[in-house]
């Protein structure tokens, strides 16, 4: 479910006092000890609530004194909680703070320019660096993660090119950051670096509406076999057939959450 685990990130610009820690991860206290010698925290940023992302957060705030900041409150500690379109100074750098409920209602994602560059975005679970993101159903709405791709989308086709017609990039290699070019990489909260957010997301809308038209069909033809509403399990069974075992919990949340998007 976390791809190669969780990414945490740490962030400055050169020659600054200060860094600042995207995602401290799961509470292992190697990794939160590497994360605070990485330099004088000021500041630690959480891109949603799971554990994998969070769990770790009031132990480094402890270890480093530094404020943890969350869009929900109950995951802030001696911090206020983010809000959409906020702009924070912090490790020489501007970072934006962008909501992007979807696969949670309280997903952000952090858009970080330096010295005029042309920025980069951490997604956090909103855009995975393999592989396409699990829709936390009922929490995540996939309404809310269509409008969320297509403000990426956006972002991304203003950086740069537009979306569907990458720069010429392999997928997964790791441009360098932040720097010139015209495209904004992506960041993401598992799996590689992605060097170019528009066309990822114009993959993930195009990869949504498919999944949403064979859920469609899936539903219209249980219904016809069974002559009554289909389970999301048993849609499962049909769109999902190929998928392994170990993941199928998270495709029946995703069937849900494009169920309750049909049926509205």
């Amino acid at each position: 479910m976390t791809l190669d685990g969780t990414n945490s990130y740490v962030l400055a610009a050169p020659n600054a006092a200060g860094v600042v820690v995207v995602d401290p991860g799961p509470l292992l206290e190697g990794h939160l000890a590497e994360l605070a010698g990485e330099g004088s925290v000021e500041l630690i940023l959480i891109t949603h609530r799971h554990g994998d992302h969070t769990d770790g957060s009031a132990a480094l705030h402890r270890l480093t004194g530094a404020p943890v900041r969350a869009l929900l409150p109950e995951f802030c500690h001696q911090g206020p909680p983010l809000h959409d379109g906020e702009i924070i100074q912090a490790g020489g750098l501007t970072i934006e703070v962008l909501a992007t409920p979807g696969h949670t209602s309280d997903s952000l994602c952090f858009v970080v320019k330096h010295d005029g560059g042309r920025g980069l975005v951490l997604t956090g679970d909103t855009v995975l660096g393999r592989g396409t993101t699990v829709l936390d159903h009922p929490d995540g709405k996939l309404g809310d993660y269509l409008t969320s791709l297509e403000k990426l989308r956006r972002l991304g086709s203003r950086a740069g090119h537009p979306a569907g017609h990458p720069a010429g990039h392999p997928a997964g290699s790791a441009p360098a950051l932040p720097g010139g070019g015209a495209v904004m990489p992506v960041l993401p909260g598992h799996g590689p670096v992605l060097p170019d957010l528009a066309a990822v997301v114009a993959g993930y809308q195009r990869h949504r509406q498919e999944r949403l038209a064979q859920v469609r069909a899936a539903v219209d033809a249980l219904r016809t076999r069974q002559g009554g509403e289909p389970t999301a399990a048993e849609v499962v069974a049909v769109v999902y057939a190929d998928v392994p075992a170990n993941v199928l919990g998270a495709a029946e949340l995703s069937v849900q959450a494009q169920l309750e998007f049909l049926r509205g």
